[in-house]
């Protein structure tokens, strides 16, 4: 059996053929500080976020797409695992997604997450890649294509041509930061105290990256700053887009660099063909075209941009039989461990 994990910093994504997800649950886990018993992993743990006793803790265990805490990772990634693995006789083959600046280090510890539950082999394949594969881009060719995988963690930005990336860049301000500048300002304008699904519920129904057509609005609901009580307010669109104007500005400036140090080979390929979103954050009103109107390149965002990912990695199980021969040059899988 071969599978395909995208372990994300928000949500995890685990597929075992053509026909979707096997798993897609947040990733998110809660657990008992006393005697450190798992309580609940995925949405179950998500629906306890800001709403446990002081004993129990709901923690996201990722963060920037990289292991925060290991033990709890470990656990995730064994619930999980377990749920598709009904059988233990053949150990299965992963193949896992990864940021594209990460160190030895973090790659390790990833590996190690996903070993503890007794697979046979890991490999690892940059998100950027396996978002690429996900939405159909053959970036085996020497043609030029620039993908852009926005997630919760990380902005993976990178161009690619034979198989690799020639020109990449990663940034860690990306949709958790989003939440936490909405938590912020909602607090700072309004004297409201709001949890972190609360804030990211009201990106999700109206954050836009440019000034709306169509003025939306969101009830926020939280605690008064000041009297300690339970208030609710309305958020407009337009007004925040001023929490969230200095993180569309990286993401566009990171873009940006990356076109100017790309050759200008590929740079004509990429004129041609575009700029391509996938990930979570691609979905938010306006980036496309925020993003088309700043760099002149026409954009296209995936049909499905949170399962990109996921089904590029599924994809790339292809070719784990030429990276366990080491008979390939051009193989988008970068390590067998």
């Amino acid at each position: 059996m071969d599978i395909a994990l995208d372990l994300g910093t928000a949500n995890s994504r685990l597929r075992i053929n053509d026909n979707g997800n096997a798993i897609d649950e947040p990733s998110v886990i809660a657990y008992n500080r006393d005697n450190n018993e798992i309580l609940a992993t995925g949405s179950e743990a998500y629906a306890m976020l800001g709403k446990t006793s002081s004993r129990i803790d709901v923690v996201f265990p990722l963060e920037g797409g990289v292991i925060a805490q290991s033990g709890l990772v470990e656990e995730l990634v064994n619930i999980f695992m377990c749920e598709v693995c009904t059988s233990r006789v053949v150990m299965p083959r992963v193949v896992a997604c990864i940021p594209g600046e990460i160190t030895e280090v973090e790659k390790r510890a990833i590996v190690g997450a996903i070993s503890s539950f007794g697979v046979r082999r890991v490999l690892l394949i940059e998100s950027t890649k396996a978002a690429a594969f996900g939405m159909g881009v053959d970036i085996m060719t020497p043609h030029g294509s620039l993908v852009v995988d926005m997630g919760a963690g990380t902005v993976d930005i990178a161009v690619m041509s034979l198989g690799g990336i020639s020109v990449s860049k990663t940034l860690k301000t990306a949709g958790n930061s989003m939440d936490e500048e909405i938590a912020r300002y909602i607090r700072r304008q309004h004297g409201l105290i709001i949890g972190k699904a609360m804030a990211q519920n009201c990106k999700e129904a109206i954050a836009c990256a440019i000034k709306p057509e169509t003025e939306l609005t969101f009830r926020a609901k939280g605690r008064d700053s000041l009297r300690g009580l339970p208030r609710a307010v309305e958020i407009t669109s337009t007004e925040l887009m001023e929490p969230l104007a200095d993180i569309t500005r990286d993401i566009i400036g990171a873009i940006t660099d990356v076109l100017e140090e790309t050759p200008p080979e590929l740079l004509g390929d990429i004129q041609v063909d575009g700029i391509m979103l996938s990930g979570g954050l691609a979905q938010l009103k306006g980036m496309a075209e925020l993003i088309e109107q700043e760099t002149g390149i026409t954009v296209h965002v995936a049909k499905r941009p949170t399962d990109c990912v996921v089904a590029g990695c599924y994809k790339a199980t292809a070719f784990i039989e030429e990276a366990e021969a080491q008979r390939a040059n051009l193989n988008p899988l970068m390590t067998v461990y």
